[in-house]
């Protein structure tokens, strides 16, 4: 990545509106009843969440200091928490956020018909946006947006949202989508049209973010990249990789 100087954060509130696209929560508001379906049309996001949420805890305990033994996590655009369960199993007390009603009513059904062992940390949701949050002066030692920012108005103003939402010394993992031919070949045009993984419509190839992307408006928003690994599909697994080709996640600073 670019060892360019990063701007200075924003201390004022983000605009109101930079992190929702009402037709993108109508969207996954019509798959709420699916969602924990590991057949139905979320199958790549379960085929993929152990990956993910382990990668955060590895790179977390083995890389970064000053974690708390009890750490918050904020899983924000959490859907229906399939990512927000396995944090809270791997001892994040955890917070699910969602801007669709339905998702998080689907997320709070699925927790009391299939409750977390003892030994998990705590989990809760409600129903709302980054904006709100942020209005609310809440701060987490760890904020994820998992496969979300693909999906939102205005990235960089959603970064700085995330930058408002961590504490001093936390961190941000973003996980998402790079704009290459790759991801559009099999991303979009084979996982949605050809393989029908996905409904159609799901993604919009424009609006992935290649990872330089991501670097440039997250030093803007005061966030500092310490970890990045692709995400691939190994069938019949998705396994950590070098290729950061089609799907990546990234672990930012918070200074």
């Amino acid at each position: 990545m670019n060892d360019t100087p990063r701007a200075n954060s924003r201390t004022a509130s983000p605009s109101a509106d930079s992190s929702v696209i009402h037709e993108e929560i109508e969207r996954f508001s019509a798959l709420a009843e699916e969602w924990w379906n590991p057949k139905g049309p979320m199958a790549p996001l379960h085929a993929m969440n152990p990956v993910r949420t382990e990668w955060v805890r590895k790179t977390l305990d083995s890389s970064c200091s000053g974690i708390p033994d009890h750490p918050t996590l904020l899983d924000i655009g959490c859907g229906a928490g399939l990512a927000s369960e396995s944090f809270a199993r791997l001892g994040f007390d955890t917070m699910g956020v969602d801007a669709s009603e339905k998702a998080i009513e689907a997320a709070r059904s699925h927790q009391k018909l299939c409750p977390l062992p003892p030994s998990s940390a705590s989990l809760s949701y409600r129903c709302g946006n980054a904006e709100v949050l942020v209005e609310e002066r809440k701060q987490f030692d760890v904020v994820c947006a998992l496969e979300i920012i693909e999906h939102v108005r205005d990235p960089e103003e959603f970064l700085h949202l995330l930058f408002h939402l961590t504490k001093p010394n936390g961190h941000v993992v973003i996980s998402t989508m790079n704009r290459t031919i790759r991801s559009f070949l099999m991303a979009k045009l084979g996982a949605e049209y050809i393989l029908r993984m996905l409904p159609i419509g799901t993604h919009q190839w424009q609006k992935f973010i290649k990872p330089v992307e991501l670097d440039r408006m997250a030093q803007l928003a005061g966030l500092r990249l310490t970890h990045i690994s692709g995400l691939s599909y190994y069938p019949p697994r998705w396994q950590e990789s070098r290729d950061l080709s089609i799907n990546y996640i990234a672990l930012f600073a918070r200074d």
